[in-house]
Order: structure tokens, then C-alpha cells, then sequence
């Protein structure tokens, strides 16, 4: 036998699925064969993903903001309005001013849709008669939890589900779908019967939308769209009003029309100093929101209202629905006359998502993408990228690091990679997982994607109901400089299971959040845990030659070069000749780190802290094993602080020649 000999691996280049083992072992030495809840860092090395905690501890009302309907109620009986979704048996809520939890017996709801309002069978008898329009709060639900749609802005989350918009800024979640229609009053006392009269109107209400009248009992829905002459009109209600109102008693409306949405889309504009976001959802007409009115477009052309889109580009709102896509006048976020510059082009195909890049507008459908190029309608024109390849799902286009990643019918693709190299192959950037993608794109039923701009990172998840959450499945790409030479670098992710998800900075802080249908809002990017689950994770090395794969080399000693932030504990195991059951496989190796975290200035003690010093980064064990090829395979289970594995040598003999 030789003398001992010193193998380095420096790690890069993320996983690799798509080469024979031995090539990928003699090829890319330094990347991966398994890369779970690591990510391929641009600080070199692999480094385990941070976790995620709940944006705020409250769950996502199931059914928006119901109230009361109807004072001195008692009993086990209770009638609430202002609901636009079934409740269900089992559900828990509170009610303002009552004390208690109640619980909605089997088979105890009975639910109105024409007047939203539901009439419930509780499991106990109320404590006292609750107050008209007192609040409804649901703590619990067995259903109706799915989020279908959320977005990052400004200092808020703003988050869907079912027929309602929410606004959290981590305390508690506020109804915003909530009708701007002036200052309504009542036009008249003495009014009684199923008909209101009312004045101070600045856009007419809409049937499905829910009111009340100050001084007088029950909540009340208006069940034809209303006229609105002179700021005045007379809707149509029910039920009949309970009693005469006031002249001039004040009408408070609670929620919109809105019965249902479907997956809902967001797009941030400035057009005149104040920041606004414009929300479709596929069914209802779009509205806008300021982070104080929230206003929809009842007026809106019928190619708007139920638009799937929305994307602001050269000062116009674009709104997609199937082949149409529909622009807004100059500097105006609800002008659709033709006169004032608002027009639609007809893409030849159902529109699959938009986006903005390089403030040109990209429309993308299912076999095309195409490029609006121009100002205004006076030299805005349709040309196409590309007729053969398009984008098959909606959310997974996200712009990174100056390209555009979409799914394409046969994988992950850039942008530019499309328009620079045609209908070719080699514009799909995830060949070197493809095994892996075609999995992946098969085992879900919907996708969501984010982008973590500060680490020039794309994110992937796949949502199916039937998979849980430790099993959810998502794809990381790290896009590095394009003279590192290596461009994108993946890796998988494990546990976290999102439906909707979305990224923006806060005040120069990246805020990454997501959904899905367990009723609460998360954080990514926060946390040593999954919200106080372990984070379970491997990374294992190409089975490698180790010079020459007809060799048998013995294996003596590692040498493992990490960067932690913390306490670190992980297990290596070598996988000897491609892990073959026909050769004996050494037990696992622990390598624990106790040291505890770094001191920073101003936090530690002095004569217990070293200040300015990081944790132990080389860790060295003794290791046994024998064989042609091994591969160095890490794993841990734990809520500790991230670390980055960045490279290790091996020391051993080989063996003679037989």
C-alpha cells in the first residue's frame, strides 16, 4: 500500500441528477447527488436553508368579517350576516361582548347565499344577547382555510381566501374588501318596507353588498345593482327594514359583492405619489387599494371584469383576460375610454401570465411569449419571442438576476435564453436536474414561486392536498455571476408547503412570505425551525473515483470545512461503490459542535464571551471504510442555527492492483 494521499472536493455546482454516477463523480466532483434544505450559496459552499415562522400567530379568517344580524338573541340559536361562504360543523368563534367559545353543532347551519347570512346551531346556550352587528370571529375550521393569493407590500401582508382581502402587519388580520362608496346617508325619515332611500353616494352600490343603519336592528343586503342621480339613490334590501331610520342616520356598508375568487394576483403602481396595489382574482371585477380605500371596478369593460392579470408597465395598468389584454389610459388606474388612450390587443392565445421586464410588458400563453414594446397606444406593438414555447403554469414567472423564469413544457427556462437561442434545448436551465423536475412537475397539482433577491435566488414549490407537509416539495435555483462559470446551481427543498407565496422588501428588508390551506400566513427566511419543526436535511457528494474508480483505496481520516452560525450536529455516513449492498457500509459518523454562538459587541459577557471570533470551521474525524468510489453523505434533524458545508479533504491509501 502507498502512503496516504489527500483528496480535496471544494463544493459547487448544486445537484445533479441528469449524469451517469461516475461521470458526475469525475466531472463535478464538488456538487450533488442529494441537496435537500441546502442551498448552493453565493458565498460558496452549500448552506442549510433558514426556516420560517408565522407572519402573525392569528389564523386567516375563513369567512371574512361576519357580524350579528339582529339584537336580543338567546338561546343555542344564532343568526349572523356579512358571510359570503358556508360555515361548517365544528367551527369555533367568539362573539364581541359575549363571553365564551361556541362550537356550530352537527348539522347546525343553514345558509342564505342570495342574502349572505347564515343561521347557526351552537353546542351551548349563549351567555347573553349579543349587541346588532357584533363582531364574529372564527378561532377554528375544519375547512375553507385554502389561501389563494398574497403579496408582500409595503409595511403589510396583504392575504385572500375564499370571497375576502386581508391586511396584516403581523397582530391580527383587517377585512380590506370592504366598499368605498362615500359618505352614505339616509335620504328621508319615516321609511319603512324593503326599499332605502339614501344620498351622500359617490358610485353606486351592488347587490351582495352588506350594510347597516345607525339606530335601527338586523344587518341588510342589497339585492339589485343601485342607480346613483345627483349622489342619490333607492336600493332594493332585505330584509325589510326593522324599523324607520333617522334622516341622515349614517349607513356603514360592512362587505363588497364579492361572492367568490379564484386565484388571486396582485400588481404595485405609482402613478400620482401614492402607492397602490390592483388585485384580480378571475371572477370579480379589479379593484385597487391604497392601504386605506379599497375600491372595485364596477364600471370596468366586460374584457376586465374577471380579468386573471394585472401588470403595470409605462404607465398603464394591463389587465389579461383569456386572449385579451386590456390597458388603461396614461397615468390612470380606472380609465378605459378609448378617447383618453385605452385600448386592448389580442394575443392569439389564452394569456398565461404577464410580467415586466426591462419596462417592456411580456405576455406569455401556453405555446407563445410575446414582447409589447412602445408607450402608448399610439406605438404600442405586439412581437413575438417565440410561437413554439410558451409558459404552463401562472406563478411560476419571477424575474431573477436580470432574466425571466418560467416552466415551460419542458422545464425551468429563462427569458433570455428563449430569445437568444431560439426553440433549442439548451434554453431550458434546469437540464441538469430534469429527473428530478419531471418528478416533481407530476407528483402537484399547482405551483407557486418567489424570488429571494438578496441571495439572487428562484424558488419553486409544488402544492398537492394529498401530500404532506414534511413531504411538500419545492426547486432552488441560485443564479450566480456569469463569470463564475457555473450559472444556475439547485438544490430541493423539503417541508416547506405552499399554495401562495411572494417576496418584497420593507424598509430595505426582504420579506418572503407564503400560504397554504392550514389557515395561517408564514415567514420564510426567519427562524432555526419549520414554525418549531426540525428541519431535516442531506446533502451527499457524487460517488466519487478518487483519482481512479479501478482502484481500491482505504479511508482514514475526513476533514470538513464548514462556515456555522451557531451550534452545529450532523451525521456523515460514507456510501461506498455507489452504495452497493454486496459491500459493507461503515456506520454513521456524528460531528457535534457545542462552543455556542458568537459573541457580537454589545450582547456578550466579558471573561465568557470571545468577541469578534467565529465558531470552530474545520472539523476533523477519523472515518473507516475500503472501496472503489465513496460518496460523503450529511444529514441533519435539529432547529439549529444555518451553516455552510464549503469543502472537504479526505486522506487515504490505495490500495495495489489486483
Amino acid at each position: 500500500m502507498d502512503a496516504w494521499q489527500t483528496y480535496p472536493v471544494e463544493f459547487r455546482g448544486g445537484l445533479i441528477t441528469n449524469l451517469s454516477p461516475l461521470q458526475q463523480g469525475t466531472n463535478a466532483p464538488g456538487s450533488a447527488r442529494i441537496l435537500r434544505n441546502f442551498e448552493p450559496s453565493v458565498e460558496g459552499g452549500y448552506r442549510r436553508i433558514e426556516g420560517y415562522d408565522k407572519y402573525d400567530s392569528a389564523i386567516i379568517p375563513p369567512y371574512g368579517a361576519p357580524v350579528v344580524h339582529g339584537a336580543s338573541q338567546t338561546g343555542t340559536t344564532l343568526i349572523i350576516g356579512a358571510i359570503h361562504t358556508t360555515p361548517v360543523a365544528g367551527d369555533t368563534l367568539e362573539i364581541t361582548g359575549v363571553s365564551g367559545t361556541y362550537t356550530i353543532a352537527s348539522g347546525g347551519v343553514t345558509y342564505d347565499a342570495t342574502n349572505n347570512r347564515a343561521t347557526l346551531t351552537l353546542t351551548t346556550t349563549l351567555a347573553s344577547s349579543p349587541a346588532n352587528a357584533a363582531a364574529v370571529t372564527f378561532k377554528t375550521t375544519t375547512s375553507n382555510y385554502l389561501a389563494i393569493g398574497v403579496a408582500s407590500w409595503e409595511d403589510s401582508a396583504i392575504i385572500c381566501k375564499n370571497a375576502d382581502i386581508f391586511k396584516s402587519g403581523g397582530s391580527g388580520f383587517t377585512k380590506i374588501n370592504v366598499p368605498n362608496y362615500g359618505t352614505p346617508l339616509v335620504n328621508g325619515g319615516s321609511q319603512t318596507g324593503g326599499t332605502l332611500a339614501i344620498d351622500g353616494l359617490n358610485s353606486a352600490p351592488q347587490a351582495g353588498d352588506v350594510f347597516k343603519v345607525a339606530g335601527i336592528d338586523l344587518v341588510y343586503t342589497v339585492t339589485a345593482n343601485a342607480t346613483v342621480s345627483s349622489g342619490g339613490a333607492t336600493i332594493n334590501i332585505n330584509p325589510n327594514l326593522a324599523s324607520s331610520p333617522a334622516d341622515n342616520a349614517v349607513i356603514t356598508f360592512l362587505s363588497t359583492s364579492r361572492e367568490s375568487a379564484s386565484r388571486t394576483r396582485f400588481a404595485k403602481y405609482n402613478f400620482n405619489g401614492t402607492e397602490k396595489i390592483a388585485i384580480v382574482d378571475g371572477l370579480n371585477e379589479p379593484a385597487l387599494y391604497d392601504n386605506t380605500t379599497f375600491t372595485a371596478l364596477t364600471s370596468a369593460p366586460t374584457d376586465v371584469i374577471g380579468a386573471t392579470f394585472v401588470a403595470e408597465v409605462k404607465n398603464h395598468l394591463f389587465f389579461a383576460k383569456g386572449s385579451t389584454v386590456t390597458f388603461t389610459a396614461p397615468f390612470s388606474d380606472s380609465d378605459f375610454s378609448a378617447a383618453n388612450g385605452s385600448g386592448n390587443i389580442n394575443v392569439g392565445g389564452t394569456v398565461t401570465a404577464l410580467a415586466v421586464f426591462r419596462q417592456q410588458l411580456i405576455i406569455f400563453t401556453e405555446s407563445s411569449i410575446h414582447q409589447l414594446t412602445g408607450n402608448t397606444i399610439a406605438d404600442f406593438t405586439l412581437q413575438p419571442i417565440t410561437v413554439d414555447i410558451g409558459c404552463i403554469d401562472s406563478d411560476t414567472v419571477q424575474e431573477i438576476a436580470g432574466d425571466i423564469m418560467f416552466l415551460g413544457p419542458d422545464g425551468l427556462r429563462l427569458l433570455s435564453g428563449t430569445d437568444r437561442i431560439g426553440d433549442f434545448g439548451l434554453a431550458s436551465v434546469s437540464k441538469a436536474i430534469q429527473s428530478t423536475m419531471t418528478g416533481f412537475v407530476s407528483a402537484n397539482t399547482s405551483f407557486s414561486s418567489c424570488v429571494i433577491r438578496e441571495k439572487s435566488q428562484y424558488r419553486l414549490f409544488g402544492f398537492n392536498n394529498n401530500i404532506t407537509q414534511e413531504n411538500a416539495q419545492g426547486i432552488l435555483a441560485t443564479q450566480f455571476a456569469p463569470q463564475g462559470g457555473e450559472g444556475m446551481a439547485w438544490a430541493e427543498t423539503r417541508g416547506i408547503r405552499a399554495h401562495v407565496a411572494d417576496s418584497n422588501y420593507n424598509q430595505n428588508v426582504e420579506v418572503v412570505l407564503f400560504a397554504n390551506d392550514d389557515g395561517y400566513l408564514y415567514q420564510m427566511e426567519s427562524g432555526n425551525s419549520f414554525d418549531g419543526s426540525n428541519i431535516r436535511t442531506t446533502f451527499a457528494t457524487p460517488h466519487l473515483p478518487v483519482s481512479d474508480p479501478r482502484r481500491r483505496k482505504t479511508f482514514y481520516k475526513l476533514f470538513l470545512y464548514t462556515d456555522p452560525q451557531g451550534s452545529v450536529g450532523f451525521d456523515v455516513s460514507l456510501k461506498l461503490d455507489f452504495d452497493s449492498q454486496g459491500t459493507i457500509q461503515p456506520s454513521p459518523i456524528s460531528i457535534q459542535n457545542t462552543q455556542g454562538t458568537v459573541g457580537f459587541f454589545g450582547t456578550g459577557t466579558f471573561g465568557t464571551t470571545r468577541f469578534g471570533t467565529k465558531l470552530l470551521k474545520l472539523f476533523q474525524t477519523q472515518v473507516v471504510g475500503s472501496g472503489f468510489t465513496v460518496s460523503f453523505q450529511f444529514s441533519s434533524n435539529d432547529t439549529n442555527p444555518p451553516y455552510s458545508i464549503d469543502a472537504l479533504t479526505v486522506e487515504y491509501g490505495i490500495n495495489d492492483r489486483r
